[in-house]
């Protein structure tokens, strides 16, 4: 049962596959620059322990975050895993020697990438992977067939039970849902960024789920003078305020902001418990329209 101090409830992607939707993103596990080991191996633990004691059922992460450190931690800290856990993981990226993020989206390399996944995290199967197949923050347009049709491929199989996307378009997706279901799209979005709104809309009447990555801005958190403005007046962070913004602007979203520190966690999960009135909601939606846009 999910625990009452969650905020937004469930979302049920598939019949096998409902989460919470306050989740949490492993990226910020893995070393500087996400790569590496952390430096407080033991305080990592800790935290992905204290995603479980809140109650949060989806955690997001990758083999690439590291490489492999998030995933090893995630089953160092959670295997054998609660029954309701579902860990979603993504595709499409690898790590060179450097820690350069590589696109690779080669029949070959997705079926190692999915392979490695099971192995690191200890599974059998992969309860949902995301294929990544645009840049940083942004879709990259072209057709995204045949990777997808190979994963597509590994879930005839049996080593994935659901498919995603991430930094994809609206063409894209209705590309991807030709060759099979998704339940899920990945993409840069938050208060400031909204190039998705019409998306978002799409999805949730498909009842496909929304997971917007750097939902406080990424590396450069989100400033706006009107964000932190409303922030004040509630006697609350700007970042409390933009996650509480997300999951009250459409019911198909779900959040997997990150943190290596439990303290941050349990931060997170108050702050988008704030409840936004509509006078407070509609200031917030005039950020993105504002002449000098907030920065990310």
């Amino acid at each position: 049962m999910t625990s009452p101090t969650l905020p937004g409830g469930t979302f049920t992607l598939a019949d096998d596959l409902t989460v919470t939707r306050m989740g949490y993103g492993a990226m910020q596990l893995a070393g500087p620059n996400v790569f590496g080991p952390p430096a407080d191996h033991d305080g990592a633990l800790d935290v992905l322990r204290a995603v479980i004691n809140a109650g949060i059922t989806h955690i997001d992460t990758a083999d690439f975050y590291g490489p492999f450190v998030t995933n090893q931690l995630i089953k160092e800290a959670l295997h054998p895993y609660p029954s309701d856990l579902r860990i979603v993981t993504k595709v499409g990226s690898v790590r060179d020697d450097a820690g350069a993020w590589v696109h690779n989206v080669e029949a070959t390399s997705l079926r190692e990438q999915v392979l490695g996944n099971i192995t690191h995290l200890g599974v059998d199967a992969l309860d949902l992977v995301n294929l990544r197949v645009g840049g940083f923050d942004s879709p990259i347009p072209g057709s995204i067939g045949e990777p997808f049709a190979v994963l597509a491929g590994l879930q005839k199989e049996g080593l994935i039970r659901h498919l995603g996307i991430s930094t994809a378009n609206a063409e894209q997706i209705a590309e991807a849902q030709a060759i099979a279901p998704i339940v899920s799209v990945q993409n840069f979005y938050n208060i400031a960024n909204r190039a998705d709104d019409s998306l978002i809309e799409s999805l949730a009447a498909q009842g496909i789920a929304y997971v917007p990555y750097f939902p406080l801005g990424g590396f450069s958190p989100l400033q706006s003078t009107t964000l932190g403005a409303v922030a004040s007046r509630l006697n609350a962070t700007p970042m409390a305020v933009a996650l509480a913004w997300l999951l009250q602007h459409s019911p198909n979203i779900l959040l997997i902001p990150g943190t290596s520190s439990a303290a941050h966690l349990r931060d997170n999960i108050a702050g988008a418990s704030l409840e936004l009135s509509a006078e407070i909601v509609a200031e917030l939606d005039a950020i993105a329209t504002e002449s000098t846009p907030a920065a990310v």
